[in-house]
């Protein structure tokens, strides 16, 4: 049984979280606020975490980068909760770490769909280090080298990478990297993967040429 945290401040739709996702076969508990899940976050780390972005307390922005900075917390699958609608908001959550997003209000179906799949993908996720040329990715360390050079990456461009090189030598569309990678289909999400992929390829240097588009389709790691 997946043990699931939820933190939402508003009531109503607290329980409602509470209720479906217990009926679902899941364990929960819930907080009202940052506070309170730092407090047990210390003493049990969750399966998942289903988090809202405006708290009393704290921003949710905040507390997904802080838990991606640290190792025990840095892979912890997280479904950010949002009232936001706009797409500079949405991808700021996601690249700030998140790996999903549900906009309020939602369905409690839409609710379940989302953990099941999130959690089904994290477990699918278990080879720990990658490798593509040059480029060594380091899946529990959350580490990239080339060469043996350290490159920093963001959270999403870590995901990108892997996703690319899990794939290696098949050719993956625009819409199937943002559904996996970023699991939405907000408008927008072409000029978002295109940004990602000119970045990350920046990043990587001359390696960054193991990653070639392919005219009209995607991309694909070779």
């Amino acid at each position: 049984m997946a043990l699931i945290y939820v933190v939402e401040d508003d009531e109503s739709i607290r329980e409602i979280e509470m209720i479906a996702l217990r009926n679902s076969g899941y364990e929960v508990v819930a907080f009202e606020n940052a506070g309170s899940f730092y407090d047990k976050l210390s003493a049990v780390i969750p399966d998942l975490l289903l988090l809202d972005i405006m708290l009393p307390d704290s921003d949710g922005n905040t507390i997904v980068k802080k838990l991606r900075m640290l190792p025990e917390t840095r892979r912890l699958p997280i479904i950010m909760v949002t009232a936001k609608t706009s797409e500079v908001d949405l991808i700021r959550g996601l690249d700030n770490g998140a790996d999903d997003y549900m906009k309020k209000p939602f369905s409690v179906m839409e609710l379940i769909t989302r953990v099941k799949a999130l959690l089904r993908r994290t477990e699918d996720e278990k080879e720990e280090v990658l490798y593509l040329g040059p480029i060594v990715l380091d899946q529990v360390r959350h580490k990239c080298e080339v060469n043996g050079v350290r490159i920093e990456l963001t959270y999403k461009e870590h995901e990108l990478l892997r996703y690319l090189i899990v794939n290696q030598g098949i050719v993956l569309t625009r819409n199937q990297i943002m559904d996996h990678v970023w699991n939405t289909d907000f408008e927008g999400e072409s000029r978002t993967v295109d940004m990602h992929i000119k970045t990350l390829r920046q990043k990587l240097g001359k390696a960054g040429e193991h990653i070639r588009t392919v005219r009209n389709v995607g991309y694909v790691a070779e």
